[in-house]
Parts: C-alpha cells; sequence; structure tokens
C-alpha cells in the first residue's frame, strides 16, 4: 500500500517511518525545504532514540522517501495521513487548526481517485467533520472518506509504542474506510494487538480524555508530595503504595516539577475549552492546569529557600532542561519558568542537558551552556536536577560537591536520597514530597 504523510514532525517523521517499516511505500511530505534537505541526506531533524537507523533501513530498501511535492506523493495513495502541528491558538486556549485545514484543502484538490484522508495530529472532537467539509468545497467531485487515528506516542519510546501499541484507536464513518485503515495496521493485527474501531467523536475524545487523565496522576501526586513534605511522610514511598493497587497503578506516579511537552499542557487546555464551550465545563482538568503552572511555581521557591532567599550573587548549575530525559523537546518543560526566575533573580546559570542545547540557545538567553555536569558545577552555589536524563543517574556526589563553592543540591525528580547528599558532603539537599532539609 501507498501511503502519503503530511508534515514531518514529530508524530508524522515517526509514524511515516514506522509505517514503512510495516512495508507500506511510504512519501513524507513537508513545505519546510531545509527538513526535507537533511531527511534526503540522512539526518534526523529531531532527537528519538533508534529513529536515524530505522529510518536508513527503509529508505535504503526503497520504502521510505520525502519530498516537497504533494501531488507526486499523493498519486497511486490509497491514503494519506495529515500529522501537522497544532499548537494551542493564543488568547483562547483553543488547538489551533490551520496547518490542518490548509492540508486539506491541499490534498482535495491534488487527489484524483478515492483515498481516505486520515487526521494523524490531535484536533478537538467535530475536527474530522470539518476537514470532509473542507474537502467537499475543495473538490466537490472527489471520491474520499475521513478517518480519525490519534497517536499515543511517548517521546523518548515513541518506536516501541508504534510497534507494541497499548492500542490503536481508528475512527471511521464507512466500512471502506475501516478496510483501508485494517490494512495498513495488518501487521499489528496478525499480532493481536488492540485496535479499536470507533466513531470519529469517540477517536477525537479519545486522545484527549487519555492525556487530561495522564496529566491528572501527575498533577495529583505532585499535590500529595506537597502535603507529604507538611507531614514528614515520603511520596516516593506513597507513590509505590498506592501503585500497586492494580485499579490505579504505578505509571505518572513520579512526582516532580510539574508536566510539559508537547502534549499534556497543549491537550489539558483545548480539552478544557471544548468542554467550556459545549456548556460541561470539566472542572477537574481546570483546575489539574492551574495546580501544574502552581507546581513550576513553587520549585522556584523551594530553589530559593535553598539559596537563602536570595538567587543575587548565586552560580547555579542546572542539570537538564528538557521537559524529560531521551528527547530534545522543550516545549512547556519546567525549565521555562525555572531558569528564567533563576536569571531574572540575578544569578549566573550554567546549563548542562544531552539534547536541549539545540533548542534552549533559542529559549533560555542569558545561560552558559556545557557538556560535563562537573564543569557545570565548578565553584557553583547549587546544582539543580530538573531533567531526569541517566547522565544525571550516577553522578559522582562527592566529586561534584567539592567542586562547589557551597555545596547545596536541589533535586526535582527525586534521584537520590537525603542520606546520598549527607554521605557526599552536601551542606543542604531538597527534593520532592520529602521532608529531607539538609542545614549546617
Amino acid at each position: 500500500m501507498k501511503i502519503a504523510m503530511i508534515g514531518t514532525g514529530y508524530v508524522g517523521l515517526v509514524s511515516g517511518v514506522c509505517f514503512s517499516d510495516f512495508g507500506h511505500e511510504v512519501v513524507c511530505v513537508d513545505k519546510d525545504a531545509r527538513k526535507i534537505e537533511m531527511l534526503e541526506k540522512g539526518s534526523v531533524p529531531i532527537f528519538e532514540p533508534g529513529l536515524d537507523r530505522l529510518m536508513e533501513r527503509n529508505v535504503d530498501a526503497g520504502r521510505l522517501s520525502f519530498t516537497m511535492d504533494l501531488n507526486a506523493a499523493i498519486e497511486g495513495a490509497e491514503a494519506v495521513f495529515i500529522a501537522v502541528g497544532t499548537p494551542t491558538r493564543r488568547g483562547d486556549g483553543h488547538a489551533d487548526l490551520t496547518y490542518v485545514m490548509a492540508a486539506a484543502e491541499e490534498i482535495a484538490k491534488a487527489a484524483k481517485d478515492y483515498i481516505v484522508i486520515v487526521t494523524k495530529s490531535t484536533v478537538p472532537v467535530g475536527t474530522n467533520r470539518k476537514v470532509a467539509e473542507v474537502v467537499r468545497a475543495a473538490n466537490p467531485d472527489l471520491d474520499f472518506d475521513v478517518a480519525s487515528n490519534p497517536e499515543f506516542l511517548r517521546e523518548g519510546a515513541a518506536i516501541d509504542d508504534f510497534m507494541k501499541p497499548d492500542r490503536v484507536v481508528v475512527g471511521v464513518q464507512t466500512d471502506r474506510a475501516a478496510e483501508v485503515m485494517a490494512s495498513i495496521y495488518r501487521p499489528l493485527y496478525l499480532r493481536e494487538f488492540p485496535i479499536i474501531t470507533t466513531d470519529l467523536e469517540s477517536a477525537e475524545m479519545t486522545k484527549y480524555a487519555a492525556n487530561a487523565f495522564l496529566a491528572t496522576k501527575i498533577t495529583f501526586i505532585n499535590e500529595i508530595a506537597a502535603l507529604c513534605e507538611k507531614v514528614g511522610a515520603d511520596v516516593k514511598q506513597v507513590a509505590r503504595g498506592m501503585g500497586l493497587d492494580n485499579r490505579i497503578g504505578n505509571k505518572f506516579l513520579h512526582a516532580g516539577p510539574g508536566y510539559g511537552g508537547s502534549c499534556f499542557p497543549k491537550d489539558t487546555k483545548a480539552l478544557a475549552r471544548t468542554a467550556q464551550e459545549y456548556a460541561a465545563p470539566i472542572q477537574l482538568v481546570e483546575t489539574v492546569i492551574k495546580v501544574n503552572d502552581e507546581v513550576k511555581r513553587r520549585m522556584v521557591d523551594k530553589l530559593l529557600d535553598l539559596c537563602d532567599g536570595s538567587f543575587n550573587g548565586k552560580t547555579v548549575a542546572v542539570l537538564g532542561v528538557t521537559f524529560k530525559p531521551n528527547t530534545d523537546d522543550m516545549r512547556d518543560a519546567p525549565s521555562l519558568t525555572i531558569i528564567p526566575a533563576l536569571v531574572g533573580g540575578g544569578s549566573t546559570v550554567r546549563v548542562c542537558d544531552p539534547q536541549g542545547r539545540r533548542e534552549g540557545e533559542t529559549l533560555l538567553p542569558g545561560v552558559t551552556w556545557h557538556d560535563d555536569p562537573y564543569a557545570a558545577a565548578a565553584d557553583a552555589d547549587l546544582v539543580v536536577i530538573l531533567t531526569e536524563w541517566n547522565e544525571f543517574r550516577a553522578l559522582d556526589l562527592e566529586a561534584l560537591a567539592k567542586r562547589m563553592r557551597t555545596p547545596r543540591l536541589g533535586d526535582l525528580r527525586n534521584v537520590y536520597s537525603v542520606e546520598d547528599a549527607r554521605k557526599a558532603g552536601f551542606q543542604a539537599y531538597v527534593s520532592i514530597g520529602r521532608a529531607d532539609l539538609l542545614a549546617g
């Protein structure tokens, strides 16, 4: 089967590469000439473990190609996926569908034979019916169906998620479209992964509901962490006790500086806004958004306490700025709240992150970048662990402390313990959800 993938961002590129590994002929389309040039040379414009090797294998096999020519990509294709960005619209919290609708119109004008137009981008409920309206208006004679196929990829583990999914959700209106989608996902059917076929609206809602629920779990445990600090409990032990209950599960119960990334912030806002417009407000999700913002600001207060009430004149080394490890994604990362507060407070900030520099240099002005965490910590007054990269999970804390002017550690991912910090010689240590302040 020939498939066209419109958009070579995170979702589009990962999906296109993985579909080609299923054995399909996939043509990835983008208007960004720089991206296409990079991809044709074998370079991957995003960081996702294993994606470069998988892409190379399928390009060499002749199943995967890249182009700016939409007409050529669609010719002979049985399905075309829309995987363009849907950023939060400024002012109202809605998902901006400009790129989705523009892609739908261009597809309509380029297509000649029956085609299934599949929305892979995360879009609010009702979007796929609007896509159908745009297509009909642009090409009234076109024989087509629309389908909703939301993605559930975790950055840093996207290939495994695509190849071994918890489930695949497909929203369709006709049996014909369902058959095309079944053919696309045939390798997963054969391996008996769950394929859920629904109506369009249910597929659209499933994506938002899933992400909002996961964001709620993160926010809940962060609220519990704040209370643990007051009462003397250990949030890691609390989370373990909760997570062993099969009705709850242990995933997304790790206290930290708040969620970020490309999905949770955008999707919770879009879901809350849609619910408000339908006069069915989801107050839980609205509160999750509010609390998550407060959590990030609370981290600044914790670090301020570690610096004796003032950042002015302090040197701070921040380890990790991406919203999570194994990605270069900086979107809505806690670092974008915390580091500007440090800089604005008058501190000298040094940053170390294995993949964050490419985006971070623009998003985090006023900091210096280091490849080595020990060099970043030299003569520092505070080290902050903000992203739990593997590189920061096995630090020689004693060596780190000895390099610092005043050895203080803000462990905002609970990588270490107060006992680890004490043995290493730190004067002060704080983490999340534990009564573990060292002083003296």
